[in-house]
């Protein structure tokens, strides 16, 4: 039987990851519409409603904020493929679960038919402020995709290769769906062409 702290523990957790996200969100807006030197600490505090100390709490700065809605995302990924149906094939599955974290209502897709914002986030993705940051986020939310497909597949994330193949497949192909996307002259639609990245990767890379 759970005991008081147990919800207690759940409910304080699900509101540091509300004010995680709420920081995170504000930071890529805001950045998106004034440009990187054009947003401070307190600019990003103050949108998300907290202190500056609060700020500082989650992140180390600006560049950490940003980096941090990517893997925050990866991991809902993680966690509705380790909840989709065990019947479900794992490309099929994944795609699910992708489609889930990358709705049309999403800001980067809703941005993707403005010139201007779409040119924002380019920007954004491309300032040397936030490589090394984007760098480690990278490497996070793919160890959260090996260890969840190590569990679907029953391989393991360690000893063997494919989970880590898979994972790094499906991050990539994240990724170019997304520059693909803000690149294209007008921007494209990220949905449509998700679909179509997912079904090209479903049928290259079967669960062995």
């Amino acid at each position: 039987m759970p005991t008081e702290d147990g919800p207690r523990m759940g409910l304080r957790e699900r509101k540091k990851q509300r004010t995680r996200d709420a920081l995170s969100q504000a930071a890529v807006l805001l950045i998106v519409e004034r440009g990187w030197g054009g947003v401070t600490e307190e600019d990003i505090a103050a949108a998300a409603d907290v202190s500056v100390r609060t700020f500082r709490n989650y992140f180390s700065g600006k560049a950490e904020a940003v980096a941090a809605r990517h893997v925050d995302r990866v991991r809902r990924i993680a966690g509705e493929l380790r909840a989709r149906p065990a019947a479900e094939p794992l490309w099929e599955a994944a795609g699910n679960a992708v489609r889930g974290q990358f709705a049309p209502e999403h800001d980067i897709d809703r941005s993707a038919h403005e010139r201007h914002r779409a040119d924002g986030i380019r920007l954004m993705l491309n300032e040397p402020a936030l490589q090394g940051e984007l760098a480690k986020a990278h490497a996070a939310a793919e160890a959260e995709l090996t260890a969840a497909i190590g569990e679907r597949t029953g391989t393991d994330p360690v000893g063997d290769l494919y989970p880590k193949l898979a994972a790094a497949a499906l991050g990539a192909t994240l990724s170019a769906v997304i520059t693909h996307c803000l690149q294209a002259e007008p921007p494209l639609p990220l949905g449509q062409v998700l679909d179509e990245a997912l079904d090209r990767l479903t049928s290259g890379l079967p669960v062995p």
